[in-house]
């Protein structure tokens, strides 16, 4: 693995850090994945995406939701 050297405001590096360490990554690991992201073409997405759908191809919820249904929070 190479290293890199990033700079941002420190402040705004605390306060990311903390928001990530909430939901248990780190910021280390939050940047791999968003350049892994960019390192993606959008062939290759199209892909993934294809692939994840026909993994979760078994799901059937048994009906058609209504627009309101599918809005609601």
């Amino acid at each position: 693995m190479k290293n890199i050297t990033l700079s941002a405001d420190e402040q705004v590096i605390e306060e990311a850090r903390k928001n990530i360490a909430a939901s248990g990554k780190t910021l280390n690991g939050e940047f791999r994945e968003w350049l892994a992201s960019k390192a993606t073409t959008p062939k290759q997405k199209a892909m993934h995406y294809r692939q994840l759908m026909q993994r979760l191809s078994y799901i059937n919820a048994g009906r058609k939701f209504t627009r309101e249904e599918m809005n609601e929070r």
